[in-house]
């Protein structure tokens, strides 16, 4: 992926996907202390909200030197998941190039991550005394653009960009036969280090269950993967496995139509409906697919590709 557009990306999900408010000014003592610990889950929400708005407010502060870092996780730094903590995933992508960065720089770096393990510390507490407050956004909390899953009139369809890939275990895959043997095929693009990615997987892989009825599937696209990186596979093979995913994952290469699409997406997760005949239905659904609100209008995009197919 291109480091620029990695950093847009990594920036625009936290901003848009993780976000779960609109950033507010922080209570600085809030975030050094629980002396003002929530009484009861509605405080405990909008203290999660808080959280979330400062550590997203602090990866969006010194962006070329956190593009630095984020483009060293596009090197082999996994994510560090299943209860680790993400502040300590960046203090040690930040200790791998510390020769990047001059005195000051990376003293800025090692406070905004040391910051994050704080907050995320805080977080994980949160969300085991009040379970359930760091969850699926509410309709009205999801920024996202304002064209985000809008279906498209029929006859102003575009195709999905044609390519000749592999899956992750090196099977071909050409979207010629890809797209005309399913119903509807969401697409989704995602990469290993991406949170909100990641935690959507397992909703994926239902979604993947319900379409199979109907002779969907869902296709995932981890942008790392491109060109057939090696180690990129293997990352993204890891975190499938763990995930339970069983929906085909595919690269293709970068220079080929499908791969300057790729390469043109500066939001992580995104995802596309294509109909049988290889056409884009709606506009893409931007952000996790997890909300009540993104989730609706996936199934409106889905139906949508069915009804198409029988035409």
């Amino acid at each position: 992926m291109n480091i620029k557009k990695l950093i847009t990306a990594v920036l625009t999900l936290a901003l848009v996907v993780l976000v779960t408010a609109a950033c507010t000014t922080a209570d600085k003592n809030k975030l050094n202390g629980m002396e003002n610990e929530p009484k009861n889950a509605e405080e405990a929400v909008a203290m999660h909200k808080e959280l979330m708005a400062r550590e997203n407010a602090i990866l969006a502060e010194n962006t070329e030197l956190w593009e630095q870092v984020f483009a060293a996780a596009d090197k082999g730094m996994t994510l560090q998941e299943d209860g680790k903590n993400y502040g300590d995933f960046l203090l040690k992508t930040i200790d791998g190039i510390k020769d990047q960065f001059s005195t000051d720089e990376l003293k800025l770096l090692n406070e905004g991550a040391e910051e994050i393990k704080e907050i995320e510390g805080k977080l994980t507490l949160l969300e085991q005394k009040f379970p359930g407050c760091g969850e699926k956004p509410s309709d009205g909390d999801m920024s996202v653009p304002a064209e985000n899953g809008k279906p498209i009139e029929k006859d102003n369809l575009k195709k999905f960009p044609t390519f000749d890939g592999k899956d992750l275990d090196g099977n071909e895959v050409k979207s010629s036969t890809l797209f005309a043997k399913n119903t509807v095929t969401v697409v989704n693009f995602w990469f290993t280090t991406c949170n909100p990615c990641v935690e959507e997987l397992a909703d994926l892989e239902a979604l993947n269950k319900q379409l199979a009825k109907k002779g969907g599937a869902v296709v995932g696209i981890n942008s790392f993967t491109l060109d057939g990186d090696k180690t990129a596979i293997s990352d993204a093979k890891n975190i499938l496995a763990k995930k339970g995913v069983t929906y085909k994952n595919i690269w293709f290469d970068s220079k080929s139509k499908a791969g300057e699409f790729t390469s043109g997406l500066y939001s992580y997760p995104t995802t596309y409906v294509v109909d049988k005949n290889g056409n884009i239905v709606g506009e893409p659904i931007v952000g996790a697919i997890t909300s009540e609100k993104q989730s609706e209008k996936l199934q409106k995009l889905i139906d949508q590709a069915i009804a198409n197919s029988k035409n």
